[in-house]
């Protein structure tokens, strides 16, 4: 039996609504795809060298050439092409769950004017520790140091579980409420020593800690 006019019309636009529901959900998908790859992108630096109308600066530590964003300079004086021994940088870290890029200070130094801290952890901290425990960062132990000397105040996080450990130090805050300041220093591949200053809000994210700050010193040459 032939369908009626009106089941025609309703089966046809039944259809067409199908279709419009369906390409609805397409773009939806594009466009979730779109955000998370924008996410992903706000934090890796990408490589300076091709970032239109990005104005640098080649400097040289240690034997190593390094062309860096002038917009990364903490100090307006370092700011000049040449031969240095030490460079001051400042950069925006995007980890998850922190809404706004987390300040870090990067202070690049060669090799011989510092040393890592996981091998401080051996040599100076655990020398230096007081009784009890610190809580709170999942996967690290806190260890307050001892009240005499220099490091009043101040804990020692590390992963005790790895032969090459992360470990930070970090002072109480100047300002009552602000969270504490830590430094962590490592060597980089190339042989150069970084030292990096972050409030204690990013130690949760230690187990990316390094990978992150490595995607913004590889394009620079760093590592």
């Amino acid at each position: 039996m032939p369908a009626l006019p009106m089941e025609a019309e309703a089966r046809k636009g039944g259809g067409q609504i199908a279709y419009n529901l369906a390409g609805i959900a397409v773009i939806v998908l594009l466009l979730v795809v779109g955000l998370a790859y924008a996410i992903d992108q706000a934090g890796r630096p990408g490589d300076v060298s091709a970032a239109p109308g990005q104005e640098t600066i080649t400097q040289t530590i240690a034997g190593r050439d390094l062309t860096i964003p002038e917009s990364w300079y903490r100090y307006g004086e370092q700011m000049r092409p040449g031969f240095v021994n030490q460079i001051d940088l400042e950069m925006g870290l995007v980890l998850p769950g922190i809404a706004a890029p987390l300040p870090v200070t990067v202070t690049l130094v060669p090799r011989s004017r510092a040393r890592a801290s996981s091998v401080l952890l051996d040599a100076v901290y655990l020398h230096q520790f007081d009784d009890g425990m610190v809580g709170g960062v999942p996967g690290l132990v806190g260890k307050p140091l001892k009240a005499n000397g220099s490091y009043a105040g101040e804990t020692v996080w590390y992963d005790a579980l790895s032969p090459h450990p992360f470990v930070a130090k970090c002072a109480a805050p100047v300002e009552p409420g602000k969270p504490q300041r830590c430094l962590r220093t490592v060597v980089l591949p190339s042989g150069l020593a970084a030292i990096y200053g972050f409030d204690s809000v990013a130690l949760r994210f230690w187990h990316d800690f390094d990978a992150a700050m490595e995607r913004w010193l590889g394009p620079i040459g760093a590592l």
